[in-house]
Order: structure tokens, then C-alpha cells, then sequence
């Protein structure tokens, strides 16, 4: 009764973290290390709560081994420190946590968090797409083959007031050109030039936080589509 009862209240730790993380995320865009620090010194402190203290040590061991990827990831900014932190931390809080019986492994939440990550990219293909068929000129002033518009219409969108986005956008001489980079989460500025186009910065926490609720209920979504 006891292992069930530490394996539910690290799952409602779990979900409080990365609530609270993704809220404070989606208002200031940056969240202080000692949120980690905090909800590490309660997974540690969890440990000893555990009847089999080291078969609950063994499960977080081999659940961290998600971090190292992580940090890889985070040092070619594919998602900001907080995202890799917050992650280290949900493997050691909640180590392969889910209600499902589904096969996971420890990266099952990335996995998943990154698929969900895409989702944005068809809401705005779906939006540019409406917009041609109203009959606005998205690319007015653009000198740009077909092939990198439609890029461009599943990268972002022409916004007319940005906030939190990257542009998408350079002018070279009377012309205007889509400057399609990778965004650097940690070092980038947002984009504030009115009427461009960006692409926008959503928080990775999101995901994060969908991926481990999708974890919790279905397990991992890669493996669930190939049958195991």
C-alpha cells in the first residue's frame, strides 16, 4: 500500500512542478533555477521514503539516463536550460511514471513533448492558408521561390504586433527575404517590428507538460504506433 501511495504522490509532484513551471513560463518566459533546485531536493528526499530504497534508486538511475541527451540538446539550442532542467528533474521526481500499460522508457517524455512541439506548425499552415484564400497577400514585397513560402507558412506567420516571436524575416535592398534559422531559446531576441513575419516562441515547457500527461494516460506515442 505504501510503494502505491509514494508512486501517485510523485506523479501529483510531477504534475505540480510542471504546472507551475509551464504558468510561470508562458507569463515571463524565463524560470528561476531554484524551482529545480526545490522539487530535486524532494525527489531525493523521496528516496527514503521508499520501502525497496535500492530498487527506487536503480529506477532513477536509469531513468536519468535521459540527461545527458538533454543537455546535448540544450547546447545546441534546441530547447532552453529551464526545458533541460526540468526534465533532469521529472526523471528523478517521477522516473518513468505512468497509469497505462503501455511499454515507456526514459524518453518516452521527450519523445513525446517533441512531437507535440510540431503540432503549431500545422495551426499555422491552417492560418496562412485561410488567409490566401481571402485573398490577402501574406508575402507582399517578397522575392522568394514557391518552395520556401510554403516553408515559411508552416514555420510562422506575418504578425502585425509580435510578442515573444523570432523573425522570420530580413530586407535586402527593396526587397524583402525569409531569413529561415534555427532560434537559439536561450540567446535569441524577440522579434519587435510591427507587421513581419514570425515564428513563434512558445515555451517547450507546454510540451513538456503534455508529453508527461500523455505518458501518464497512453504511454509513448512512438511506441504506441509501432505496436509495442
Amino acid at each position: 500500500m505504501m510503494e502505491i501511495d509514494i508512486f501517485h504522490i510523485r506523479i501529483l509532484l510531477a504534475l505540480v512542478m510542471l504546472s507551475s513551471a509551464t504558468i510561470i513560463d508562458i507569463r515571463k518566459r524565463e524560470i528561476s533555477d531554484l524551482m529545480w533546485m526545490i522539487f530535486g531536493a524532494i525527489s531525493v528526499a523521496m528516496l527514503f521514503l521508499e520501502p525497496n530504497l535500492t530498487q527506487a534508486a536503480f529506477g532513477v538511475g536509469f531513468s536519468l539516463i535521459v540527461a545527458p541527451l538533454v543537455l546535448i540538446l540544450w547546447r545546441f539550442g534546441l530547447f532552453g536550460g529551464a526545458d533541460a532542467l526540468g526534465l533532469i528533474v521529472l526523471a528523478s521526481l517521477a522516473p518513468m511514471a505512468t497509469l497505462s500499460d503501455s511499454v515507456i522508457s526514459p524518453f518516452s517524455i521527450l519523445v513525446n513533448s517533441t512531437l507535440l512541439s510540431v503540432s503549431p506548425m500545422a495551426l499555422n499552415f491552417i492560418r496562412n492558408s485561410l488567409l490566401i484564400l481571402r485573398k490577402e497577400n501574406i508575402f507582399l514585397d517578397f522575392d522568394e521561390p514557391k518552395s520556401k513560402k510554403v516553408l515559411a507558412m508552416f514555420l510562422g506567420y506575418r504578425s502585425k504586433n509580435p510578442k515573444y516571436c523570432f523573425s522570420l524575416e530580413k530586407r535586402v535592398g527593396t526587397k524583402k527575404r525569409l531569413n529561415i534559422v534555427m532560434h537559439n531559446s536561450d540567446t535569441a531576441e524577440y522579434c519587435t517590428t510591427p507587421d513581419t513575419w514570425v515564428t513563434p516562441g512558445l515555451p517547450f515547457m507546454i510540451f513538456i507538460l503534455g508529453g508527461f500527461v500523455i505518458q501518464l494516460l497512453f504511454g509513448d506515442m512512438i511506441l504506441g504506433l509501432l505496436g509495442v
